[in-house]
């Protein structure tokens, strides 16, 4: 989540500071105290704007583009491409995803999210309950997908787990900040007691997790967070970790529009459940289900 600071907000507002101070006493601003200064969330500022627009009689709101941002999942592109759903993908991180769906850029955000603390909790449910700009999206399950560590052919690290990753000084694939995989590395690290700063990075960070998949590949990187999936494609092999709620937030008037529904009844085809067991690693029992409205 982007955070501005009071001088942050007032220029992206173009407005003086004074009048944010203002604004914030009169409790007409969207903000939150964090040890004793006031920040501002860029997404509520978003939604605070385009809730607050003025339209003429007859003026309907603009329409969302036909995207589904935010988490990469092959198995997705595959769908919104089969299905005829004329959706395409932005794959930006489940949590980047999920501000450009709340600010209105997309007309879905794919997430798996995860909690520091808790490896049982259903992080994706929280994460869309607590946004207020959120209180008319519906989460529709896509599928529960397995997460685990990358490594290549024979595993020559013997790498089982996160204390052989750090022992080991392996090199790490790392995703960007946000995206779903580098959130449960984190929590795998916090759960650890370990750091980011003790993991040994591989330069770049790789956008997606076939893009871990050919770091590992070409000899940069020993090792990396992503799905089973991508680890059969590559023909790497697989270390496994977590299973993981999988997602897809949209708006509730937006729920029955041909795209959607299109894609939402062909997640419960034959043809959906076959390719998902062809490319491994997914459990489909929720997919197109609903998991929460909000």
């Amino acid at each position: 989540m982007q955070l501005f600071t009071t001088a942050e907000a007032a220029a992206y507002l173009r407005l003086k500071e004074r009048k944010i101070y203002e604004m914030v006493a009169e409790g007409t601003v969207p903000c939150t105290k964090v040890t004793g200064r006031w920040l501002f969330p860029k997404a509520e500022l978003d939604h605070w704007l385009a809730a607050s627009v003025t339209r003429p009689d007859g003026l309907a709101r603009p329409e969302p583009a036909p995207i589904v941002g935010g988490s990469h999942d092959p198995l997705l592109e595959w769908a919104l491409r089969e299905s005829g759903s004329g959706l395409a993908t932005l794959a930006v991180g489940s949590e980047a995803g999920l501000d450009r769906f709340a600010a209105g850029e997309t007309a879905a955000a794919a997430i798996h999210l995860h909690a520091l603390d808790d490896p049982d909790a259903d992080a994706n449910t929280a994460a869309v309950k607590s946004r207020g700009e959120l209180r008319d999206a519906v989460m529709i399950g896509f599928c529960r997908r397995e997460q685990g560590f990358l490594v290549a052919p024979g595993n020559p690290l013997k790498i089982g787990a996160l204390d052989d990753v750090l022992a080991k000084r392996a090199r790490v694939a790392l995703r960007p900040k946000g995206a779903g995989a580098q959130l449960l590395l984190l929590a795998l690290l916090h759960r650890a007691k370990a750091t980011l700063d003790q993991l040994n990075p591989a330069t770049p960070v790789c956008p997606t997790g076939p893009d871990i998949a050919q770091a590992i590949r070409a000899g940069r990187a020993d090792t990396g967070v992503a799905t089973r999936s991508v680890a059969l494609s590559a023909g790497l092999d697989f270390v496994p970790l977590v299973w993981e709620a999988f997602d897809l937030v949209v708006r509730q008037r937006d729920y029955f529009h041909a795209p959607l529904q299109k894609l939402f009844g062909f997640l419960r085809s034959d043809e959906f459940a076959a390719r998902a067991k062809e490319m491994g690693g997914f459990d489909l029992t929720a997919a197109g289900s609903v998991r929460f409205v909000n």
